[in-house]
């Protein structure tokens, strides 16, 4: 199993921009996708963007405003975040499945971070 920790949240006001990190325990997976969701008090948790090898798929209610990213060295994945809104406001989590090979073949993992707040005033 991966661990995951986000960090980066906090409050800003409309338009400013914020960048957050999750950072993977760098185990020895393989991993098949890497994901940010957002939930909002009272909302279902939903997709923000989706990365799987070197491409990223964004929600059309962020594309042009938020950016995903990895550092490779550091097992840390990006999200910037730029002229946020109100409606942006949420816990942001982040999400990867992997795999590695074990004794009887692959096993399947996955693991979500504890989130992080983001509140974006107007």
């Amino acid at each position: 199993q991966m661990q995951l920790q986000e960090s980066g949240g906090g409050l800003v006001q409309s338009g400013e921009s914020l960048r957050l990190a999750c950072l993977d325990s760098g185990t020895a997976f393989k991993v098949d996708s890497m994901a940010w969701y957002r939930q909002a008090p009272g909302k279902q948790r939903e997709l923000v963007c989706i990365t799987r090898g070197y491409t990223t798929d964004y929600s059309d209610f962020v594309k042009g405003r938020f950016s995903a990213s990895r550092d490779y060295s550091k097992n840390l994945w990006y999200l910037q975040m730029n002229d946020l809104k109100p409606e942006d406001t949420a816990v942001y989590f982040c999400n990867i499945q992997s795999r590695r090979l074990g004794s009887t073949g692959w096993l399947t993992f996955d693991d979500w971070g504890q989130g992080t707040q983001v509140t974006v005033s107007s």
